[in-house]
């Protein structure tokens, strides 16, 4: 009943993901959350090194969708000048998000991961619907209000998956 609630894979940092491994898989997309996993929370500019590992992302040929629940004027204002699609108002854990995104990438459903910080939003929504889902710890410590209360209940699943930290 539990399993719904564990990711796939659980890394400290989004540079710990194993992309060879993730293509060789037959992944080749990746639904990323927004806040505090590629850009701390509320900030209005993405971090240099997370700017790089995108294009790298890119090079490597993997297509990318931001899927949020942010409104979609912040959306716009940090994901156009990178070029990369958004499916903002996501509603995660609810999979319309998801499969949003699956259709304006034009893939199947067992080519994408979800990369995300919170198990009950990212993790529960990417594997309500099936596809593998990566857990990041999160950016920084700030964040929505809402979220600190899911962060009481994710330390449960955690002490459960902290031997599986990459």
């Amino acid at each position: 009943m539990f399993k719904i609630l564990f990711p796939d894979m659980y890394v400290s940092s989004l540079h710990k993901i194993n992309f060879d491994m993730l293509r060789d898989s037959g992944i080749c997309a990746l639904l990323l959350d927004l806040d505090n996993t590629i850009i701390p929370w509320s900030a209005n500019r993405f971090p240099m090194e997370v700017v790089s590992w995108l294009e790298e992302l890119k090079i490597k040929e993997f297509k990318l969708c931001i899927v949020s629940n942010n409104q979609g004027e912040r959306l716009n204002m940090l994901a156009d000048p990178l070029n990369i699609p958004f499916i903002p108002n996501a509603v995660k854990p609810r999979r319309k998000g998801f499969r949003k995104a699956i259709e304006l990438l034009k893939i199947k459903k067992d080519q994408a991961a979800v990369i995300g910080d919170q198990i009950f939003t990212d993790i529960l929504g990417g594997n309500r619907l099936g596809l593998y889902t990566i857990l990041v710890t999160p950016m920084t410590h700030k964040e929505f209000a809402g979220t600190k209360i899911n962060r009481f209940f994710e330390r449960f699943v955690l002490k459960s998956i902290e031997k599986d930290l990459i």
